[in-house]
């Protein structure tokens, strides 16, 4: 075996966590070939097999559909750990910690959250739950990636505003953001960045690959690190990968 599908969805954190598994099946002497697509269109190249690795699937939840048996994938080690939450730039220094006080009388956070479309059910279940539309917050909801440059227009000028968001993002590069206590725990269930193999290939993979990719471990800092430097240091995500491989990413 000299080639390997690689795919995953098309956002930064997945093409960058993606790249970083990348460098090591090249360490093993593999030629990948990329398979970027939106969710639904993924589960389609997995019930072709066009897909022999999955980067990254977040279960037991997010994506529970790429396990389904009719795709043939099967999952194995754990990259990092994804957890949904409400942020406030630090630097804002609004003062509030939990959700459960953004509800109250005086409270200095701006009352409009703009929401990208990939998690708006999410910002409407903790919405509902702490009450905050009687409290006059809105939701405004925008594609991602607008969003995305509306959360660093946010971070970049320390305004008092809600920025939800998945961790490992950008936004918490740096540790720029408080993420706010969730004590109904309204945000859902962290999650699990799980590698997905194509069961029909697995007896083909150089045993020693698997059991390095098993024990394989990015952590949210490292991947906030490299999508930080993809979105806003320009770079590609294979020059972040490489940069991580080199301990070049993240201060020492």
């Amino acid at each position: 075996m000299t080639t390997v599908t690689l795919g995953h969805l098309d956002n930064t954190v997945q093409q960058a966590s993606a790249a970083a598994v990348a460098r090591v099946l090249e360490a093993y002497d593999l030629e990948v070939e990329y398979v970027a697509a939106p969710r639904d269109a993924m589960e389609e190249h997995m019930r072709r097999g066009d897909v022999d690795l999955f980067v990254s699937a977040w279960l037991p939840d997010v994506d529970a559909g790429f396990v389904a048996s009719g795709l043939g994938m099967e999952s194995f080690g754990q990259l990092y750990r994804p957890t949904f939450g409400f942020c406030i730039p630090e630097a804002a220094a609004t003062g509030i910690t939990s959700l459960a006080e953004l509800a109250a009388a005086g409270c200095p956070v701006g009352r409009e959250i703009v929401a990208p479309d990939s998690v708006i059910d999410l910002v409407r279940q903790v919405v509902a739950a702490y009450n905050l539309t009687e409290a006059g917050y809105t939701i405004a909801t925008r594609p991602d990636a607008q969003a995305s440059d509306h959360a660093a227009h946010v971070l970049e000028n320390s305004l008092p505003e809600i920025i939800p968001v998945w961790q490992p993002s950008f936004v918490h590069y740096g540790q720029r953001v408080i993420t706010l206590e969730d004590p109904k725990e309204a945000c859902g269930q962290e999650q699990e960045a799980r590698i997905l193999i194509r069961s029909a290939i697995r007896p083909e993979m150089d045993t020693d690959l698997l059991d390095e990719l098993d024990e394989l471990t990015l952590g949210n800092k490292v991947v906030s690190a490299l999508d930080h430097a993809m979105r806003t240091e320009g770079m590609s995500a294979e020059d972040a990968a490489e940069a991580w491989q080199r301990g070049k990413l993240l201060p020492r």
